[in-house]
């Protein structure tokens, strides 16, 4: 499943929703893709499922890029 990670970059300042920037993120589950980018230094806020006409949506943004994770 693809999940749709919202986080800020800087882990050491407060949450500035203009600040929030987005990524995706190859998964089984919400905890699983929590467990992938719990080395990565950025604040994650909030994890999402993307599927059916919303995924085809999200496809459809020029930034859409699928992170691969081990």
């Amino acid at each position: 499943m693809i999940f749709k990670v919202y986080h800020q970059v800087n882990i050491a300042e407060v949450p500035i929703r203009e600040n929030t920037q987005i990524l995706y993120v190859e998964g089984k589950s919400v905890r699983d893709v929590r467990q992938k980018l719990k080395q990565k230094p950025f604040n994650v806020e909030y994890v999402e499922v993307v599927e059916g006409a919303y995924l085809d949506y999200e496809k459809q943004n020029e930034d859409y890029k699928v992170l691969e994770l081990g």
